[in-house]
């Protein structure tokens, strides 16, 4: 129970902030799910990457994974009016993709 209070009181902490499209981008590329938590709370949706149980057939060898490879994992985390795109608007979603515990991908949509 406290812990849920501590996460709700850095989560609403962290929910008046914006930020612009460079800064959000140079601010959390390649960084942690931990440092993300921190800076921004937990977001209102994640989304767990699912491979097609049919795409090695589909792409045939290019697909499959190499013996010695660790297999990756691909989570896409969403937050709401997070970014400006200008100086009185915000972006309704961002979606943050992350490559094993990693930030890899950032996009900023509206239409959602």
């Amino acid at each position: 129970m406290i812990a849920t209070s501590i996460l709700f009181a850095t989560t609403a902490a962290f929910a008046g902030k914006t930020y612009d499209e460079n800064e959000f981008i140079s601010g959390f590329s390649g960084k942690s799910k931990k440092l993300v938590i921190e800076k921004l709370g937990q977001p209102f949706k994640k989304q767990q990457s699912v491979k097609p149980s049919n795409a090695n057939t589909m792409i045939g060898n290019m697909g499959k994974q190499q013996d010695n490879s660790k297999p990756v994992q691909v989570e896409m985390w969403y937050y709401k009016n997070l970014v400006k795109y200008d100086s009185k608007n915000t972006y309704k979603e961002t979606e943050v993709t992350f490559v094993n515990d990693r930030v890899m991908n950032i996009g900023f949509f509206n239409n959602r």
